[in-house]
């Protein structure tokens, strides 16, 4: 590192410091490929509308409980360097920074996280479940489908597919849980298959009295031998008792009777605990909050449904939303209806309202329409993070005008009687959840277009009272100051660039647009446009010819330059810096001259989708010049050979 780049890193690394409330705030720093990670004692003490404005910062938020600063790739382990000396905290791994972290959780966001990851664990089970009962609801309400013998027994499959799902719902609770609490997954299994085995009675017939329920007297305890079907609120409880309890048998019992000893012994004071403790004490907690929610819709009305969506989506920043999932489960099982969804739904898109209603009051800023535009599409699939903590948070009156919106479309949802059938899915694919009873697919639309136009309409209006339309003149500063930062030698290198540059698939799959992977940072273009590829093979090859900038120490990522001088980068995985250069083997260092088409990094994408990272292999452009437009021809198969994408002048394009 120069004199002269350190000096100003070191200029950036005092500024951090004090804009983040000081050393003596600091708990840890780490950082990934494209961003600088801190740790803080308090967030609240760190100025995030100062740190936008560092020398070299591409943007800020908080994410994890840790302050997140893009700086871009290769540049960022250069900040880090100088950062972690200037406050003595060098050598701290990402997972280090995660556990220091995770300490700072208070109780109730460990409970949500752990909630969280639960339902995460299994939610492709339940969006599978949701999306078949909206189909088989859609097709049943067919005529022609009733009067066709195959397309009726095809959606008699469907509903049985859909129930059989949703009737184990409470056994895969268990497991997910089970596992999440450091138990063996099976020992969940083993507690599920017990909540629903045959031999109780069926907790909905036992509920009508149409069947017969046995009372047996244990310890002086009248215990009914009821199953546990819905019972989504207990298989969390007895999913962590379970991971408890095995954890424990597992340490005490002696090795040479461990392995017919302890699971014998979790099972059975883990089967006595659910019929004596946890499945009474669970079947209160989730009458309790059934009837809360079937009490708010009958003696609220509808000022308790617009409080609801109105609100919803501050929940969303608190992280608190995680847990409407085991209470919209709980909901379902208990009434068949789910009202949550629709109002949580009109929410979303009311807050995609509102990104449109800035969009238009600053349609001229170039990095505004790149932050908004794929904020809106997240939007639209009920992922709004980008939206909220990106534009909306950020500018504090577009979040007041989402919230009016969203609190009009709770309106609609509560005069239409609008509910769903499942849940896990909202704004475009929830309309596959819409119970179709009363015109439900209509009224889920109109509930929708509602809460999108008033967020659309109220942003616009508070804008003009609280919004300061900043000079839309485009910032080409940062690319004329590296061009002029490059030593002579390396100009020279550097051939004319063409009109039109071509840059080969480099790697074997599939091609996906940047908006679709799935992490903020590169779907939102924070670091810039480009493509992804949904790997079938575990290499990386040079897109064209070039010479390679930077290989990472953990080899997930490399930073390319073309022999015209375009810059790029391709970061294998999301998040896959955890996994400190295990599974990657690097084929070229530093300062290599390559050419298109050759091997650059090696990676075991099973061990890598094992260990819980996606391996989806974004490209960007990393400092595209203003003149310039990328051409990409999606989405479609991949290899070396392929055309994958043309940069091309705006005036030839």
């Amino acid at each position: 590192m120069d004199a002269n780049k350190r000096q100003r890193y070191e200029k950036i690394s005092i500024e951090l410091t004090r804009l983040v409330g000081g050393r003596e705030n600091i708990q840890g720093v780490a950082h990934c490929a494209t961003r600088l990670r801190i740790v803080l004692n308090d967030n609240d003490l760190a100025d995030l509308k100062a740190i936008e404005d560092v020398d070299l910062a591409k943007g800020v938020f908080v994410a994890g409980d840790q302050v997140q600063i893009i700086f871009g790739a290769g540049l960022v382990n250069d900040v880090y360097e100088v950062f972690a000396e200037h406050n003595n905290m060098k050598n701290m791994s990402l997972s280090d920074l995660k556990t220091v972290a995770n300490k700072k959780m208070n109780p109730l966001q460990r409970i949500i996280k752990a909630l969280s990851d639960v339902f995460v664990d299994i939610m492709p089970g339940i969006l599978a479940a949701a999306l078949l009962t909206g189909l088989s609801g859609v097709l049943g309400n067919m005529e022609f489908v009733q009067a066709n013998d195959t397309l009726y027994g095809i959606n008699r499959l469907i509903n049985i597919s859909s129930g059989a799902i949703f009737g184990f719902l409470p056994l895969a609770v268990a497991y997910s849980a089970c596992k999440r609490f450091g138990g063996r997954p099976i020992m969940g299994i083993v507690i599920g298959c017990i909540m629903l085995s045959d031999s109780l009675a069926n907790a909905y017939s036992a509920a009508q009295g149409t069947v017969e329920v046995t009372t047996l007297h244990i310890f002086g305890l009248g215990v009914d031998l009821v199953g546990f079907q819905g019972g989504i609120i207990v298989a969390l409880l007895m999913g962590f008792v379970t991971a408890k309890l095995d954890v424990f048998f597992e340490k005490k019992v002696p090795e040479v009777i461990r392995l017919l000893l302890s699971p014998l012994l979790t099972t059975l004071v883990g089967a006595l605990l659910l019929f004596t403790v946890i499945g009474p004490v669970g079947r209160g907690l989730s009458t309790g909050i059934t009837n809360a929610l079937v009490w708010m819709t009958q003696n609220l009305g509808v000022f308790g449904y617009a409080v609801f969506s109105g609100l919803q989506q501050l929940v969303v920043i608190t992280g608190l939303h995680h847990i409407f999932g085991a209470i919209e489960a709980q909901l379902l099982a208990d009434t068949g209806r789910n009202f949550l969804n629709p109002l949580m739904s009109v929410a979303i898109i009311a807050q995609g309202g509102a990104v449109l209603g800035y969009l238009v009051r600053h349609r001229k800023n170039v990095k505004t329409r790149e932050l908004c535009i794929p904020s809106f599409v997240s939007v639209l699939f009920g992922i709004t993070e980008p939206a909220l903590f990106g534009i909306n948070l950020r500018y504090r009156f577009p979040i007041i005008g989402g919230c009016i919106g969203a609190a009009m479309g709770g309106i609609v949802v509560y005069l239409t009687n609008l509910a769903a059938v499942g849940f896990g899915t909202t704004v475009l694919p929830g309309i596959a959840l819409a119970d179709p009873a009363n015109n439900g697919y209509i009224n889920y639309m109109i509930a929708h277009g509602i809460a999108i136009a008033g967020g659309f309409v109220m942003t616009l209006v508070l804008g003009k009272f609280m919004d300061q339309v900043q000079d839309e003149a485009v910032d080409t500063g940062a690319a004329q100051q590296v061009q002029t930062e490059m030593a002579p030698q390396e100009q020279d290198q550097v051939q004319e660039a063409p009109k039109e540059e071509v840059f080969f698939g480099y790697a074997d799959g599939q091609l996906i647009t940047m908006e679709d992977v799935r992490d903020d940072t590169f779907a939102n273009k924070v670091l810039g446009d480009g493509i992804a590829v949904i790997p079938s093979a575990g290499k990386v090859y040079a897109p064209a010819d070039g010479t390679i900038l930077s290989v990472f120490d953990t080899k997930h990522a490399i930073c390319f330059a073309s022999s015209f001088g375009t810059e790029i980068l391709i970061h294998i995985g999301v998040d896959t810096v955890n996994l400190q250069g295990k599974y990657f083997t690097a084929h070229v260092k530093d300062g290599d001259q390559v050419k298109k088409g050759q091997l650059l990094v090696e990676f075991d994408r099973d061990q890598i989708e094992k260990a819980g990272y996606d391996t989806v292999i974004p490209m960007i452009f990393t400092d595209l010049p203003d003149e310039k437009t990328l051409e990409k021809p999606l989405p479609c198969p991949v290899t070396k050979d392929t055309k994958a994408v043309v940069v091309r002048l705006c005036a030839e394009g």
